[in-house]
């Protein structure tokens, strides 16, 4: 029986191929697709992606059910929250130049698998993501014509009772994400004029807004008459910040749409400073008018900001703001569908998912089989689901991405840049820097004290540690991790900080709900992950990192991105239980997928050497301060025929 169990050896290459990292072209500016976006066409990107529908809808609602006046403060914590997770995505896009967004950046730094599964995740995310917008901006225009298009469908198609269908075909909502589809595979600079538009109109209808609300402005609306500004206190500024970060999610298109920037070392990390700068802004501000306009408990959560005009006198400003509103919905679907076929393309073109497509078009210069087949698939969904059960889905796999894109940055941090051997100068002879011994027998001699002055020197010079090293100042007391191979104990940190973060959400949200945990153990349970995670992240601290390098970095790392894993977390365990079961059901088929056809097909895969037989092996061992004797070791095989069994032969360099 024990022959059929896998051997050890076996396991272990099956664990490397499963956590093998994607190896960078030289030339990452190198591309198939059309380097043709600016700063501001990424910024605008970045901007329709995160202002759309939450601004009319998620403002009134957020202020009225869960935060009052409040929600300024929430807004503000979950820009500042959003912010650690931009950041992390900032650095990596100007690094690593390519489209894929989080797939990528968890490709190159933590593994495959879970490469594909965040790839995988982000992939149903855009697909909802586009289909509610899409019925959002359908339910939105029908109320206008008072329902109009319902009642006629109902009439003449009619309405189906059936689990997970909507209640009636929403054909509005298929039409305009089929026109969306067409326009964004006619190229990049198509989508960006259009995207130029839609926002352009958007941001003037907000700067209306700002303008008309702050004259019509009434600071008793904030007094204590009214229920004050914080009503709901601490807890409802908190409970809004959980709600109001997810109306900053939509920042990941700029890095998605780094491989078709000019300069994408210095476009990225500027587009989403500037994008998540001007979305803060315009929510915070919007919320200030809005409770200022009229009292927060009196706000529609329907429809906040319209109805706050109607009711000050101004009904016909509600034509403006539902054109605002429609217009801020067409920015966000043509961001979900420019960014998806990319993600897809990265993975086809890796070899991880269907290879059809990481085709490009010629002309276009744009994943043209990717926008078709998932502008359809995205239509089929708006027509005929119901997807409010599954909008829940959208925050999980966002959150999962960027937990591990924050991972991710902590481990690429501290790996070793890749440099070239130095080439040997002219004559065959080694250069001055080159540390290898020379090939001749003669030993070199040291005549004078200066001589060997600047041996010492070259051995104090080995105090400048690579990245992922141990640092000197931390190597009498942590001696024994000298041993690893640089940035080793980095990753195993890492996976040590991620469980102890784990371990203490879970405490902080599940231990006095559902485990019901007496205060004692409440206290001690969280004193001991808290101490594991401190100690995780000074144990990653205590080692060399990456520095002067010319594209932008986050400050403060391993404490950013730290941070930033510890929010995610939090707020995923703060989703229902059935968004759990859903996207572990996704995983599951995603795995599927993954052994089925992406682990045989990944480029890594073919990358990788085959096993040779190797006759013999030879070991260096030192003897004395400059010389060397070489031992052959025959393999635990039987010698190969026609070679001398030399095991006991050295030769004297």
């Amino acid at each position: 029986m024990a022959r059929w169990l896998p051997r050890s050896t076996d396991l272990t290459r099956f664990c490397q191929k499963l956590n093998r990292v994607k190896t960078l072209e030289d030339d990452m500016m190198e591309t198939s697709f059309n380097r043709c976006l600016s700063t501001i066409d990424l910024t605008l990107l970045g901007i329709g992606g995160m202002v759309g529908s939450g601004l009319y809808v998620l403002t009134g609602t957020v202020a009225k059910e869960i935060a009052g006046p409040a929600v300024i403060v929430s807004f503000i914590i979950a820009g500042f929250a959003s912010l650690l997770a931009a950041l992390c995505y900032a650095e990596f896009g100007a690094r690593v130049p390519k489209t894929g967004s989080a797939y990528m950046f968890t490709y190159v730094s933590v593994g495959e698998i879970w490469a594909f599964l965040i790839g995988w995740n982000v992939l149903l995310e855009y697909m909802i993501g586009g289909a509610a917008v899409a019925r959002a901006w359908s339910g939105y225009l029908d109320s206008i014509f008072n329902h109009k298009i319902k009642n006629f469908t109902e009439t003449h198609v009619g309405t189906w009772q059936v689990p997970f269908l909507a209640h009636y075909p929403d054909f509005l909502a298929a039409a305009i994400l089929l026109v969306a589809t067409a326009f964004i595979s006619f190229g990049a600079k198509v989508s960006s004029w259009l995207n130029h538009v839609f926002s352009a109109i958007s941001m003037g209808v907000i700067l209306f807004i700002l303008i008309m609300g702050f004259v019509l402005a009434q600071p008793k609306n904030w007094s204590a008459q009214e229920g004050g500004f914080a009503p709901y206190g601490l807890s409802g500024i908190m409970a809004g910040t959980a709600t109001c970060f997810y109306a900053f999610v939509g920042f990941d298109v700029i890095a998605a749409s780094s491989e078709e920037a000019r300069n994408p070392q210095r476009a990225v990390p500027r587009a989403i400073a500037f994008s998540l700068g001007l979305a803060t802004g315009a929510y915070i501000l919007v919320s200030v008018v809005l409770t200022l306009m009229v009292p927060w408990h009196t706000l529609d959560p329907d429809s906040a900001l319209a109805d706050a005009f109607y009711r000050r006198g101004y009904a016909w400003a509600g034509f403006l703001v539902a054109a605002g509103s429609i217009c801020a919905m067409n920015t966000v679907l043509l961001s979900n569908l420019f960014s998806l076929p990319r993600i897809v393309y990265a993975m086809a073109e890796d070899g991880l998912f269907f290879q059809v497509f990481s085709r490009v078009h010629p002309r276009t210069q744009v994943p043209v089989v990717g926008i078709v087949v998932f502008g359809l698939l995205m239509a089929l969904l708006a027509l005929v689901f119901d997807l409010e059960a599954l909008v829940q889905f959208l925050s999980i796999g966002t959150l999962l991405a960027y937990t591990f894109v924050a991972a991710s940055i902590i481990v690429l941090r501290f790996q070793q840049q890749k440099v070239d051997a130095p080439a040997p100068a002219a004559g065959g002879r080694p250069s001055p820097q080159s540390h290898e011994v020379p090939s001749t027998g003669e030993l070199k001699e040291y005549e004078s004290f200066s001589d060997k002055l600047q041996l010492v020197d070259r051995d104090k010079s080995k105090e400048h540690r690579e990245p992922g090293q141990l640092k000197a100042a931390f190597e009498p007391y942590l001696e024994f991790l000298s041993d690893f191979y640089p940035g080793e104990v980095v990753t195993v940190a890492v996976v040590t900080l991620m469980v102890s973060a784990i371990c203490l959400c879970s405490i902080l949200v599940f231990g006095n709900t559902h485990l019901h945990l007496p205060t004692w153990s409440y206290s001690l349970l969280l004193v001991l992950f808290s101490l594991g995670f401190l100690l995780s992240l000074l144990l990653i601290w205590a080692h060399e990192q990456q520095h002067g390098t010319q594209t932008f970095q986050i400050p403060l790392v391993p404490l950013s991105p730290a941070l930033s894993i510890v929010l995610n977390i939090y707020l995923m365990l703060k989703l229902s239980y059935m968004t759990w079961l859903r996207f572990a059901v996704w995983l599951l088929l995603g795995l599927l997928v993954y052994f089925g056809y992406g682990i045989w097909h990944s480029k890594e895969n073919l990358r990788e050497p085959r096993p040779q037989r190797v006759s013999a092996r030879y070991v260096v061992f030192p003897s004395g301060s400059l010389e060397e004797r070489v031992q052959a070791v025959q393999p635990s095989s039987q010698p190969a025929a026609g070679l001398p069994d030399t095991d006991t032969d050295n030769c004297k360099r």
